[in-house]
Order: structure tokens, then C-alpha cells, then sequence
């Protein structure tokens, strides 16, 4: 859904300019409460943030149309977005908000929303909240007397550590591994070197000290080049890197190569497939996930399931169709078994697991396949319907038809910046790079054109 609000996760933008700015996320904050609002017990929500500079601009406001709309706010600080999925549910709160744009730099901020059962909300009650939001809504707010309260939760760092620690068995320990995590100055920069150190790790944590500006910075899952020089540096047996939220993941080897969330799951889904443990016979994954991993799956008669991208997706597919394994190639791993949503840290417990039972290297374990060339470009765009334009149609179609059955082509509208996304891959490097400039520069002219 791209509404005038929500996108593919939530709401999200430039601080402090449409549609992130304190009034809209006061009046989402009232729209969600009254929302969700159900029976005749006291209403209570989570409401979670990263370490961003306009998480207090963006709490507080969300925090006066929670309570306006009667519902009690437990205010959690900065945590792992994850950590908010699950306190929802523990806590037996209504509903959980999460304040944070997860891996975009430190001026942009972002709102998502969880429902009771700790999942993210369908597009239909997306829908039904942004419906409200420019109508008088202030005439169903609470009364005077039944205004909500707010107060900080002690306690709930550990909690999030108690319950990663416990997706492991409790026989195991990471001791004689060093570990090097690069938590991006966001969410996670207590929990995660935590949880690790109490498992028995040897932990190297990088980029813990968020100051409201550096979360993301050169650093994290999507800037992992800092993890890799440390990894090297310290001769550690691994770097786990985290986006700004913790829900997701990228892992380093030993070599300080690179493993993304294609590998991740394939090495993921091959152990629990070989324990018995993976449910209903495959993994789901996004449009973007690399046709290798496909092909790998299906060595193992398994079936990969592709949905649109975003998480939510690929969970809605999972749930829909009793699978316990999903992701996205950029780092969101859903293990359902454990979680609601992506969790970083789960997800690399489950490698370093790998790590731990098999007693091999990074680099030898997490090499499932070759991937298929691959190739990502993004175009800018400053408005209108680009896609619907009969160049770019005509483009895309003859795109397709030069890849054949040997390829694949994904093209979409990013659901989080103004960009066009051109995805191409294929077993022949030159073929897909020339099918992505091709399309690319007719994008590029219908823009200028424009």
C-alpha cells in the first residue's frame, strides 16, 4: 500500500517536515489508540525508539495523542525494534509503537505500529488509521477523567537479553568465539554486546556511543566496511552488524567477507531442515532475494516463496502458509519460531549456533551458493507516475524478453525514499548490466522530460 501516510513499513520521512512532524505523530498516536481500544480494562501501549535526535519530539508527541485518546503509555527508551514485538505481547499491551526510520540516516524518523498479537498492522487497519487522520477526531478523544497516563518501564533491556539468550539451547555457549558487533549507534547498543557476553563470547562492540546524530553513520548493516577493517584487526571469528533498529542483520566472516541475508537464510533454513525443525517445506523471501538462493532450495526440494518487498510481507506469507523461515536479501531474518518480526540479533544467534554445533569457520559454513549476477541501480525521482509512462513500459518489457527464463527483472518504487528501483539478474554478468542501463536511462530521460 502506498498511502498518503504509510508506506511499505509504517510512516516515515524528514523530521520535522510531512508527514513526520510532532502534530501528524500526535494525531497518529489518537487514531492508533482509538484504534484499538477493546473490552473495558485500562488500555496500555509500548512505545519503543532508536537513538535518533527527533525520537523526543516524535515520543512526546505520540505520547500526548496516546493519552488522549485514553490509552496508558509504557515508555521503553531507545531498544531494538524486535524487543518492542515481543514486550506487546508480554506486557499484554494493546498495542506497540516503534519510533525510528531503521537504517536511514539520522534526519529522517519513521513510526511503526504493532498490533496485541506483536505483528505488524495489515494494510486494511493501516487504512482504517490514516482514514482518521484528517478528520475530526479530536470529538472521539476520552474524557477528562479517563485521559491516559505515561511512565518509563525499568527493566526491559534485560528482558529482550533473557529472551534472545533463550532462542539458543540452554547447553550452549559461545565461549572461545570472539565476536566483533557493530551496533550502528542505534537501538540495540546495550542489549546486543549483552546478550552476547552473557553467552560466553568474547565481544568487540563498535559504534556504541549514539550522540542523536551518528546512528547509521558509516556504519552498521548497510556500511559494514568499518566491521570488516575491526574484524581483521582483531582476528575475530566473526562481525554481526545491525541497522539502526536491530531488524536486521548483515554478517562478516573471518576473511571479512560479506554475508547477507540470502546466505543467512540458506544456512539457516539448510540446519533447521536437516534437524526437522523448518515448517512447510521452504522459505519466503522478497522479489530482490538472489535466484541462487532459489536454486539452492530447490537442490533440496524446498520451495522459495517470493513476496512484495518489505518484511510485513513476507510475514503475512509465513503466517498465511505456516512457514518458519522468511526474510529479505538486505537482512531481515523472520524466524517465527522465536519472533513476530526481524530481529538482528536472533537471526545471528542462529548462525553463531551453526558456528557452534558444526565447529567450522564462518567463511566455509556460510557459502550456500553462488549467487546469480546481480545487478541494483536507483533512480531519483521527484514526483509522477514513471512506470506508467509507454517508453519505460516498452523498456521493461523488452528487458524482460532479452532475459528469458535464465533471468529475472524487478523494477518498483521504493516504499521508504522518491526512488525507482532497477533490479536485473541473470547468469550472463554483461546481458543483465546492459538490460539495467538500458531501463535506467529511459528513466532517467522521462525524468528530465518531466
Amino acid at each position: 500500500m502506498a498511502g498518503q501516510y504509510f508506506g511499505t513499513d509504517g510512516i516515515r520521512g524528514r523530521a520535522n517536515k510531512f508527514p513526520m512532524t510532532a502534530e501528524i505523530a500526535m494525531r497518529v498516536g489518537m487514531a492508533a489508540g482509538l484504534s484499538f481500544q477493546r473490552g473495558n480494562h485500562r488500555h496500555r501501549v509500548v512505545l519503543g525508539k532508536d537513538t535518533r535526535l527527533s525520537g523526543y519530539m516524535i515520543e512526546n508527541a505520540m505520547v500526548a495523542g496516546l493519552c488522549a485518546a485514553g490509552m496508558d503509555v509504557f515508555l521503553l527508551g531507545p531498544i531494538p525494534t524486535p524487543a518492542v514485538a515481543m514486550l506487546v505481547r508480554s506486557l499484554r499491551a494493546d498495542i506497540g509503537v516503534m519510533i525510528s526510520a531503521s537504517h536511514n540516516p539520522y534526519y529522517d524518523n519513521g513510526i511503526k505500529l504493532f498490533g496485541p498479537d506483536g505483528y505488524k498492522l495489515s494494510d486494511e487497519i493501516e487504512e482504517r488509521i490514516e482514514g482518521m487522520l484528517d478528520k475530526d477526531i479530536e470529538l472521539a478523544l476520552a474524557d477528562s477523567d479517563g485521559l491516559g497516563r505515561a511512565k518509563r518501564v525499568d527493566g526491559v533491556h534485560d528482558r529482550y537479553i533473557e529472551f534472545a539468550k533463550r532462542t539458543l539451547p540452554r547447553s550452549m555457549s559461545l565461549s572461545g568465539l570472539r565476536i566483533v558487533v557493530d551496533c550502528a549507534n542505534g537501538a540495540a547498543y546495550k542489549v546486543a554486546p549483552a546478550a552476547l557476553w552473557e553467552l560466553g563470547a568474547e565481544v568487540i562492540a563498535i559504534n556504541v556511543e549514539p550522540n542523536g546524530f551518528n546512528i547509521n553513520k558509516e556504519c552498521g548493516s548497510t556500511h559494514p566496511a568499518g566491521l570488516q577493517k575491526k574484524v581483521h584487526e582483531v582476528r575475530a571469528d566473526i562481525g554481526i552488524a545491525l541497522d539502526g533498529d536491530a531488524d536486521r542483520v548483515v554478517i562478516v566472516d573471518e576473511n571479512g567477507a560479506i554475508v547477507d541475508g540470502d546466505q543467512i537464510m540458506a544456512l539457516i533454513a539448510e540446519s533447521w531442515h536437516q534437524s526437522g525443525r523448518l515448517a512447510g517445506g521452504g522459505v519466503v523471501s522478497t522479489v530482490m532475494s538472489n535466484l541462487g538462493l532459489e536454486r539452492f532450495l530447490g537442490d533440496m526440494k524446498l520451495q522459495l516463496h517470493r513476496t512484495k518487498v518489505g518484511d510485513r510481507y513476507v510475514v503475512e506469507h509465513m503466517r498465511a502458509h505456516g512457514l518458519n523461515v522468511g526474510g529479505e536479501q538486505s537482512g531481515h531474518i523472520v524466524l517465527s519460531d522465536f519472533s513476530t518480526t526481524g530481529d538482528g540479533l536472533v537471526s545471528a544467534l542462529q548462525v553463531l549456533a551453526c558456528i557452534k554445533r558444526q565447529n567450522r569457520p564462518v567463511s566455509e559454513l556460510s557459502k550456500k551458493f553462488e549467487p546469480v549476477p546481480q545487478l541494483l541501480k536507483n533512480v531519483r525521482i521527484s514526483g509522477g507516475k514513471p512506470l506508467e509512462e509507454a517508453p519505460v513500459k516498452a523498456a521493461i518489457e523488452e528487458g524482460r524478453n532479452r532475459l528469458g527464463t535464465s533471468g529475472r527483472l524487478v523494477i518498483r518504487p521504493s516504499g521508504t525514499e522518491p526512488l525507482i528501483r532497477v533490479m536485473a539478474e541473470g547468469d550472463d554478468p554483461q546481458l543483465v548490466e546492459a538490460v539495467v542501463n538500458d531501463i535506467v536511462g529511459i528513466l532517467q530521460d522521462t525524468r528530465s522530460a518531466a
